[in-house]
């Protein structure tokens, strides 16, 4: 088996594909989908997105340095492509797409009340990288489906079917491979009963 040499590009796939939602000094929401994002730090809670310079969200981000991150379904999958294709300059997304907003706990932006989870941020720090500007932000708030919850306090994001964004196209996430340190956990010992004939 042999590797091929490729020009230096983006290819840490997948990613999750998030609906980042804004609001602007003006009052004005808007929905963005986002791929370039993830965690940064546990300790305090910090996440990134990064947003071209270009697109409607970055002033509302600018102006108030507050967003959203809402977890993405595939019940969701078409509402996600068409928050990264349109603009909010032309239109309401939340009224093209049928999403609800709802009221966030914290910050001034909305949260998509379909979303399994609503990470709610305010920006730490603006990084501008080139194309895209990176916003770390620390989390403030985060709240998560009841229907994802089991008797134990638990969450399953798995029984959301979250998406992720590959190389162009979206996809659910398959099937679960095990669990953090499953390969070093040493299994049970299985007792054989004997019985005294």
């Amino acid at each position: 088996m042999g590797k091929i040499d490729f020009k230096p590009g983006n290819m840490l796939y997948p990613l999750p594909a998030v609906l980042v939602t804004t609001r602007g000094s003006d009052g004005k929401d808007n929905i963005i989908t986002v791929a370039w994002t993830g965690t940064v730090c546990t300790n305090p809670p910090m996440l990134y997105i990064s947003v071209r310079p270009e697109r409607y969200s970055y002033q509302a981000l600018k102006e108030t340095g507050e967003f959203v991150v809402n977890l993405t379904t595939e019940a969701m999958a078409k509402e996600t492509d068409f928050c990264g294709v349109r603009s909010g300059r032309d239109l309401d997304k939340f009224d093209r797409t049928g999403l609800h907003k709802g009221r966030a706990s914290i910050v001034g932006a909305p949260i998509i009340l379909e979303s399994p989870v609503n990470i709610e941020c305010r920006v730490k720090e603006e990084v501008p990288l080139g194309s895209h500007s990176m916003f770390l932000a620390d989390v403030v708030h985060v709240t998560v489906d009841e229907r994802y919850m089991d008797q134990k306090g638990s969450f399953h994001l798995e029984k959301a079917d979250p998406i992720v964004y590959c190389h162009g196209s979206y996809h659910t996430i398959g099937k679960a491979l095990g669990n953090f340190g499953y390969s070093v956990r040493k299994q049970k010992k299985i007792r054989k009963n004997r019985t005294n004939n």
